[in-house]
């Protein structure tokens, strides 16, 4: 019954396909039954009131439709105005079995699993720096899609529907974009997360380590033009990148004024939970697939922030970046 109201919705609404119209014409006798053209007044009045009843139908399976797709965002793990601060707040999940796939390392690979934000390991000013940033350097090129990345540990840019390294395409110019006390930020920033995300999941600090792809993001309401601007899809980032452990994101601009859509999901079996960027705020998790996500499409103004992904496997370790 369920399928069968959606389609009729969709045929209420839309022009019908010759598909379509077989499906009318099946239901055409239940619709028609014994009403002419040229019936009493009595069979008109049957007729109005079929088709109100099925007009009424109609609008409630639209309402139930519409509700249905809405209701995917059933709670906030974080608003915007919020300030979660001193403590994280931490919403524990049980790990999956991802994790059983790779070497383990006692005292790192996860045993505590879920997801936490807090606001107070970066302050919004900090945040602000690290944007104009992003700002300057994402200025000299960009994607021709919604989605553009900075890598200043591998150099990389988005340009066009392609990527090039900063640090050798423009040469010289790079220092009048970026400054050490830029990248001395970046790397303390990267330490305070780093150590946040030990302490909250139980973790030795130094058996933590660094990882990549870790990098700045600038999201809009540009169409896509590559698969690399199609940054909505469900995923979970120990499948992508087997090396991940620990995701983190720094958020460097604000949900609601500086832009709308962007929110980061957590698709649980029974809920979906959200997080609402803030400038400063860092959201941070365990990356098996215990935590399924997407983030929503951004629908106006542009999104900023940085994704600082961790690994338990030193092979896999990647230094800080150093201005050239």
């Amino acid at each position: 019954m369920e399928s069968f109201l959606k389609r009729t919705v969709w045929i209420h609404t839309h022009h019908l396909s010759k598909g379509d119209e077989a499906f009318v014409a099946k239901l055409a006798p239940r619709w028609r039954g014994p009403y002419r053209v040229g019936s009493s007044w009595r069979g008109s009045r049957g007729l109005l009131a079929l088709l109100l009843v099925v007009t009424c139908g109609c609008a409630a399976a639209t309402w139930l439709y519409v509700t249905s797709l809405d209701s995917d965002i059933t709670e906030s793990l974080a608003r915007q105005r919020e300030i979660i601060s001193p403590e994280p707040r931490v919403y524990l999940v049980p790990c999956s079995e991802d994790y059983d796939n790779y070497k383990r390392y006692p005292g790192c690979t996860p045993q505590k699993c879920g997801r936490a934000v807090t606001d107070s390991a970066v302050t919004r000013e900090e945040a602000q720096v690290l944007r104009r940033l992003a700002e300057r350097a994402l200025a000299l090129a960009g994607s021709e899609g919604g989605a553009s990345i900075l890598d200043l540990h591998s150099g990389a840019l988005s340009m066009g529907k392609q990527f090039v390294n900063i640090y050798r395409y423009f040469g010289d110019q790079i220092r009048d974009v970026f400054t050490q006390e830029d990248f001395q930020l970046y790397r303390d920033v990267r330490g305070r997360i780093q150590a946040i995300v030990a302490r909250t999941f139980d973790l030795d600090p130094t058996l933590l380590y660094l990882t990549k792809p870790t990098f700045f993001s600038r999201i809009n309401s540009t169409a896509a033009k590559t698969q690399h601007d199609e940054y909505w899809h469900p995923h979970i980032d120990k499948v992508t990148y087997g090396s991940f452990d620990y995701t983190s994101l720094l958020y460097l601009s604000d949900y609601g004024s500086d832009f709308t859509g962007g929110r980061f999901v957590f698709m649980d079996q029974n809920a979906n939970r959200t997080v609402e960027p803030r400038a400063g705020r860092v959201s941070f998790f365990s990356s098996g697939s215990e935590n399924l996500h997407r983030v929503e499409k951004v629908t106006w103004g542009t999104r900023y922030a940085i994704t600082v992904s961790f690994t338990c496997d030193p092979a896999h370790a990647i230094s800080d970046p150093t201005l050239p």
